[in-house]
């Protein structure tokens, strides 16, 4: 499931953690736990709020929740290549 959720972000676009539970078919709770898992692995990177004046070219601007309550990922180079393995 881990690598499921590695090849869902390596698509693009945004799914909310409730969004990706329902695809997935599992809880919440356990989506977040999977999601710092695959952080603490390295395959997954918080969004941080010094983003500068970047906004205006990022495909997200409109659904940001940088500095927010909600947590936006961004798979690392290590994620990417586990997300594209067969």
């Amino acid at each position: 499931m881990l690598q499921r959720i590695l090849e869902l972000a390596a698509q693009g676009g945004v799914r909310s953690q409730t969004k990706l539970a329902e695809e997935l078919g599992v809880s919440d709770v356990l989506i977040g736990q999977m999601i710092d898992e695959l952080a603490q692995m390295g395959y997954l990177v918080p969004a941080t709020d010094d983003c500068g004046d970047l906004c205006s070219d990022c495909p997200w601007a409109v659904t940001c929740t940088v500095g927010g309550p909600a947590r936006i990922w961004a798979l690392t180079e290590k994620g990417r290549k586990v997300a594209r393995k067969d």
